[in-house]
């Protein structure tokens, strides 16, 4: 049996009569990185909410590490996923240090030796005693990546993570995505910027009005893009038909 992480089948969302996310059904395998890409607006947001527990579908359902289908995340698969969702969650008024603690005392986190080397690891240890409210965006960006690791997940659920960050801070990024990967944590990525999601995914769900219109592997996209002659922003594009 294939070691899945996730799986949904049929999820539904609609605010105002419209749907939002319409019929989504993937499947995520342990040790990939998912990139879940679409325009501002698809529905990836919406997607990740749902499986988080944030909000309930309107139909559909969705299984977590080879369990049984469920509505809503099982409480006993919380501590398994972490994630980083629109908003990094941090109080502005503490530190990154305290930020940590905080989270840590939430999840039943015991070893503070731990919360430190989540701060070598996004590279903020010397920053660690710095009010959150004087980090620049790509140092809140790294601390929200390391609130979602307090947990010691196995699930990493990152929403636009590279989202009006500089060159600079889009490679940190990237690498650490690479490098939590390489540490075994299977990591589900959405973005609207296709030139940085290609260097670390290995698997693509192309979105498009809450609907996924294709799913293809790293290499299958690259066979594809080679056999049309387009860019990978130009086969996006002839998916959803603009």
């Amino acid at each position: 049996m294939q070691d899945i992480i996730l799986s949904t089948k049929g999820l539904k969302k609609k605010y105002n009569g419209n749907y939002v996310v319409n019929d989504l059904s993937i499947q995520i395998k342990r040790g990939e990185i998912y990139a879940l890409i679409g325009k501002n607006g698809a529905g990836k947001t919406t997607f990740m909410k749902m499986i988080t527990g944030l909000i309930h579908p309107n139909a559909g359902c969705f299984a977590l590490f080879n369990d049984e289908y469920e509505e809503k995340i099982p409480i006993i698969y919380m501590h398994k996923v972490g994630a980083m969702i629109e908003e990094t969650g941090l109080i502005m008024a503490l530190s990154g240090y305290e930020n940590l603690r905080a989270k840590s005392l939430c999840v039943g986190e015991k070893d503070e030796g731990y919360l430190y080397e989540l701060l070598e690891t996004v590279s903020l240890k010397e920053e660690k005693d710095k009010k959150v409210k004087n980090y620049s965006l790509g140092m809140k960006q790294r601390l929200g990546i390391a609130l979602a690791l307090v947990s010691r997940p196995e699930l990493l659920i990152l929403d636009e993570p590279i989202n009006g960050l500089d060159p600079q801070g889009i490679a940190f990024v990237r690498n650490l995505i690479k490098e939590l990967n390489e540490e075994g944590i299977t990591i589900l990525i959405s973005s609207h910027i296709l030139e940085e999601v290609v260097k670390v995914a290995t698997k693509y769900g192309f979105i498009h009005k809450g609907k996924l219109v294709e799913e293809l592997s790293s290499s299958e996209l690259e066979e594809c893009c080679k056999l049309s002659g387009k860019t990978l922003e130009e086969y996006y594009f002839e998916l959803i038909g603009d």
